[in-house]
């Protein structure tokens, strides 16, 4: 009689899952980044941003025009972090750390253009956010604008900014969120980016 090998992997459907959610496969199956493990990755990135978010600081403090000088450097930073990472290295800094990958449906590598798809509502939000800001600065007199404290000039910025800049901060905050209840809601644990660009984001 022919004996078991006790280091086979043992056979399990694609559609059965561990207690984090992730999609539990053998034989090559793509396995499935859970919904925490994918949160944790959003947050790990979230951390990188400070130091950059402290810069922006101190270089808001020594002139006016900092909104209207930071406008396409932000804008390009984004697009390095959340479009030309993911196409190099397969994801941000966040989903590489938990040992996760983007990768489109079929498994394959991420191309650039699934990468911007993913980005786009993003890009357009933040874009639109910092015209606001740019224009509610410029509203600003220097005197004025290095009169008050970083706090007070924020939400004097944001009172000059159009009147479409309440909206646009909604959005990004529902949009931000509908990522994450998407999630909870598909056995891949897509998010609504993920559904655009045809990618999933699976373990490593």
């Amino acid at each position: 009689m022919q004996q078991e090998n006790p280091y086979a992997p043992t056979a399990v459907s694609l559609s059965e899952r561990d207690h984090a959610g992730t999609s539990v496969a053998s034989h090559g199956e793509l396995v499935y980044a859970g919904f925490w493990r994918r949160f944790g990755a959003f947050w790990i990135d979230a951390l990188i941003f400070l130091p950059v978010m402290a810069i922006a600081y101190i270089l808001s403090e020594k002139t006016r025009f900092f909104y209207a000088y930071w406008f396409i450097p932000s804008l390009a930073l984004g697009l390095f972090f959340h479009v030309y990472l993911v196409t190099r290295f397969g994801g941000t800094p966040g989903k590489l750390a938990l040992n996760t990958r983007i990768a489109l449906v079929d498994g394959s590598a991420v191309t650039a253009k699934a990468a911007f798809i993913r980005h786009a509502v993003q890009f357009v939000l933040s874009t639109l956010t910092s015209v606001a800001l740019v224009l509610g600065s410029m509203a600003m007199t220097d005197d004025r604008y290095f009169s008050l404290g970083y706090v007070a000039r924020v939400q004097e910025i944001t009172a000059n900014a159009p009147f479409w800049y309440a909206t646009v901060t909604l959005l990004t905050q529902l949009w931000i969120w509908s990522e994450f209840v998407s999630m909870l809601f598909n056995k891949k644990r897509r998010a609504i980016h993920d559904f655009m660009a045809g990618t999933v984001v699976v373990r490593k």
